[in-house]
């Protein structure tokens, strides 16, 4: 199974690294357009970023949604091809993954395989993120099964000329340190996902000095501006390659929560300058 970037030698980060984003799911473009023009743009430095519909792909395809895919996918062509030196990550990233919910294991296999299917289809994503995956254990052989089938069904797409070869990712959206076991199921694992004031008193699992960065992302939310340096040190100390700091912090309006990663962070033109080459008008 192909990773972002090639494996190294397992380590900490110097510090000297590039970080880049993973956008966990921004709005429906029609609700956010601003936030997925922001991905496209000239100098972010995007690994990948999730397109969820409907808790998924939806019913059928989505126009705006379709739109968007289009623009990412032109954006990451376009690094590709021209190679430029502010959208080097953007070439070896600027992934679109679909959303998969496996509701900690309670999802049947055949529906995630329908879905997965549909994204392909509709919106030609270049892999899959499966969010609240199961971190124990004993759901490691089912969680194997399912990254198994999704490569294949990547690794078809890739055979029928529709992908870019060597572009497909699968990522772990377990949201905490799992059973080390599924760092061998998946391209990368989100090992921390939670509040600032969890995250700065966070602890990393030994076993991930035995991968490189681009094994792990970090979302974090209520990250105050002040802290910014900080909590990339922490990213950079506890060997993270992809990150997503905000912030926005989960709210209820109305009776129901609201996401803080839908929407950009009220700092995103300062932390893409200070972890990508710069911001390109």
């Amino acid at each position: 199974m192909p990773h972002l970037t090639s494996a190294g030698t397992a380590r900490r980060t110097s510090g000297a690294e590039q970080l880049g984003f993973g956008v966990p799911g921004y709005a429906h473009p029609l609700l956010a357009p601003t936030e997925w023009a922001e991905l496209t743009r000239s100098g972010t430095p995007l690994h990948w970023a999730v397109l969820n519909i409907d808790n998924g792909p939806g019913a059928r395809p989505d126009p705006h949604c379709l739109e968007a895919a289009g623009r990412l996918r032109n954006a990451r062509e376009r690094a590709v091809h021209d190679r430029a030196a502010q959208d080097a990550v953007r070439a070896g990233g600027g992934l679109l993954l679909g959303h998969l919910d496996l509701t900690f294991g309670n999802r049947p296999f055949g529906e995630l395989i329908a879905d997965a299917q549909s994204f392909l289809d509709w919106y030609r994503v270049d892999g899959f993120y499966l969010d609240r995956c199961p971190a124990e254990r004993a759901d490691l052989p089912a969680v194997r099964r399912l990254t198994s089938t999704l490569a294949a069904l990547l690794e078809e797409g890739e055979d029928s000329g529709d992908e870019e070869a060597g572009s497909e990712l699968l990522v772990l959206g377990h949201g905490t340190h799992p059973y080390p076991g599924y760092a061998e199921t998946a391209d990368q694992l989100v090992t921390f996902s939670g509040a600032w004031t969890d995250y700065r008193w966070s602890q990393v699992a030994e076993w991930t000095a035995d991968y490189p960065p681009e094994r792990f992302a970090h979302f974090v939310h209520g990250v105050p501006r002040t802290h910014l340096d900080e909590a990339m040190r922490i990213a950079r100390w506890q060997g993270a390659g992809t990150i997503f700091f905000t912030d926005r912090t989960i709210r209820t309006d109305h009776g129901g929560q609201t996401d803080p990663f839908a929407a950009l962070p009220g700092y995103w033109d300062e932390i893409v300058s200070r972890i990508g080459p710069g911001i390109s008008e």
